[in-house]
């Protein structure tokens, strides 16, 4: 009894921890969407400095996204995300001290390394601390926090924006609070582990020997230290890099995960999660309602993510993405063609509301949560720093033209035109996704590099049903 029950609790101590940083993931990329209407009148920011005020932090997240990869192959998991902590606090208090745009959109920028490091670090060591059968859940819990921090982010901004919106300088008070977690992180970090699969990599077997008794039983731990010993052969000993995309297996995963990583962002999750109160102004709502209505899209994330994990543990990743998909293509559809049929009606704003509701519930309750999972698992130990940090550059840069274009568009072609566009783009989306994407759900990180090095142009990887019938 009490040798089950010691890994479990300890494994989820790690958990909570190193999720914090997901959590400032979500809290420092949705705090702007309040934010900015304050900052803007005290700084005197611009159309063109309000665009570099809220997409610096993206294009840093890009970045950090490729360099935060390379950094925890080189140093290690826990490491990384101990000196992301830290750059998490020092930009933050740039941010909220910020005496003009320059300082402004350097620290934003400084943030964004931090956000984009942690959307690499933290799912990979969270897969690497995770048992095969529980990995799912595991690692979508930081896209709980994701959610979470924004959700946070929402109601804080709605909070201090209608109670004390006249007070000068409240934008720096909803900057200020991402410094607790970053805090909280630095030191809780402290107290976890590096993860078993790196220190094995480094050939440091008695350390990770150690890691995998505290997280697993003792013969569970024997068992999977041999399989991670046995993953590496001797020509995969060095750090992974652009030379190996030569490598036909490695370019296929490198295709597929810059594919996940891109069909999560075209969507257009982001154009709400950053715009959301402008596309309510746009419906019809006022400056405050919007702010307030806002606090629904966070909700619905969250609640949805907890669906998400949930069946994650129930279907397979490739069913639950193309579900996922259609009903965010679908919701956007009605979306365009409301916003268009109910033009000047007092109740299109409800009606768009109800639909960006309902995008999120299938956005945050499949697609994302897929994502990362399946970003942190489809790469072998010795390419999974690089192989994440290339794969979430692509993200990251989807997402800062997302961010970018959004504004321009809105004002372009409309709200009907603008979400048209972005069902093209779902529609693409599900193509990719019948066309390329494996099923990966009960493999271990092991069994599924083998897989995709036996993989041959004339057979694919098993589906989850197919292997357990073998």
């Amino acid at each position: 009894m009490n040798t089950q029950t010691a890994p479990s609790s300890f494994l989820r101590k790690i958990i909570i921890i190193s999720t914090l940083g997901g959590l400032l993931f979500g809290y420092d990329t949705g705090v702007i969407n309040g934010a900015l209407p304050f900052m803007t009148e005290e700084l005197g920011l611009t159309p063109m400095t309000q665009g570099l005020v809220a997409s610096s932090l993206l294009f840093g997240a890009a970045l950090g996204a490729l360099f935060g990869g390379r950094l925890s192959d080189l140093n290690g998991r826990r490491k990384n995300i101990l000196m992301l902590s830290v750059i998490f606090l020092v930009a933050t208090l740039g941010c909220t001290l910020a005496p003009n745009v320059t300082v402004m959109v350097i620290s934003r920028f400084l943030l964004g390394l931090a956000v984009g490091g942690a959307s690499v670090t933290v799912p990979a060591y969270l897969a690497e601390m995770s048992p095969a059968n529980r990995r799912g859940r595991i690692v979508t819990q930081n896209e709980l926090m994701i959610v979470s921090g924004q959700l946070l982010a929402f109601v804080l901004n709605a909070i201090l924006g209608t109670t004390l919106g006249h007070v000068e300088g409240i934008w720096r008070v909803m900057l200020l609070i991402a410094a607790l977690p970053a805090i909280f992180l630095f030191i809780g970090m402290l107290k976890v582990p590096e993860s078993p699969r790196w220190l094995a990599y480094k050939k440091r077997d008695s350390e990770a020997l150690a890691v995998l008794n505290r997280i697993r039983s003792k013969e569970e731990a024997k068992i999977e230290l041999a399989e991670i010993k046995a993953s590496f052969s001797k020509e995969d000993t060095k750090q992974a890099g652009f030379k190996d995309l030569g490598t036909p297996w490695i370019r296929r995963i490198m295709f597929i995960g810059v594919g996940i990583a891109v069909v999560q962002q075209i969507t257009g999750v982001n154009s709400i999660m950053y715009y959301g109160t402008e596309i309510l102004k746009d419906a019809g709502f006022t400056t405050k309602a919007a702010l307030v209505g806002n606090i629904a899209n966070g909700a619905i994330s969250v609640l949805a993510t907890f669906l998400g994990i949930w069946l994650l543990g129930k279907i397979g990743r490739r069913p639950m993405l193309m579900a996922g998909l259609a009903g965010t293509t679908a919701s956007l559809l009605l979306i365009a063609i409301f916003s268009s049929a109910l033009e000047g009606s007092p109740n299109l704003p409800y009606v768009i509301l109800t639909l960006t509701v309902t995008f999120l519930a299938f956005q945050q309750g499949a697609i994302s949560p897929v994502t990362w999972l399946m970003l942190s698992e489809i790469f072998p130990s010795q390419l999974r720093g690089f192989g994440m940090g290339l794969t979430v550059l692509f993200l990251w840069m989807v997402n800062f033209f997302v961010g970018l274009l959004f504004p321009i568009m809105l004002a372009g072609v409309g709200l009907s035109g603008t979400f048209y566009i972005f069902v093209a783009l779902g529609l693409l989306a599900i193509a990719f996704v019948a066309k390329f994407l494996p099923e990966t759900k009960g493999l271990t990180l092991e069994q599924l590099e083998q897989q995709f090095r036996n993989f041959d142009k004339n057979t694919a990887i098993p589906s989850y049903k197919e292997k357990k019938r073998a």
